[in-house]
């Protein structure tokens, strides 16, 4: 129960700095409405179908910037992998309807007015 409480606690961090660097720049808002990238499950930024190298760069520069996030955060007391599952669930919660996100079953969805499917253990 103190591990749920703590990862709690570091995804509450995260809720605030993890967004922030991504939505300064206006490509990702740009490739996010476009449908063009979606959340994942692991935390991570995905390419929804075709990359172009641009795009590709767009998605790996906030990745980077994620897992940095993730690492920093996690020498709270959590592993890097436990930091981004976390985030994942609250991101893909994040979404607004039209946002791409991918489901528990690896599959691109498009967010509706329903609650999007995340994993079971997202909390």
């Amino acid at each position: 129960m103190k591990t749920v409480r703590s990862l709690v606690l570091i995804a509450t961090a995260l809720a605030v700095a993890t967004p922030a660097f991504a939505q300064r720049d206006p490509a990702y808002q740009a490739a996010r409405s476009a449908g063009q990238v979606g959340e994942q499950p692991d935390g991570y930024l995905g390419v929804v179908g075709a990359a172009t190298p641009e795009l590709r760069a767009l998605v790996n520069n906030i990745n980077i910037q994620r897992k940095a996030k993730y690492t920093q955060t996690a020498a709270a007391g959590a592993t890097v992998e436990q930091m981004a599952f976390t985030s994942g669930c609250r991101l893909i919660a994040a979404t607004v309807p039209g946002e791409k996100y991918k489901t528990p079953a690896g599959t691109w969805a498009t967010r509706t007015a329903a609650p999007p499917e995340r994993d079971s253990r997202c909390v």
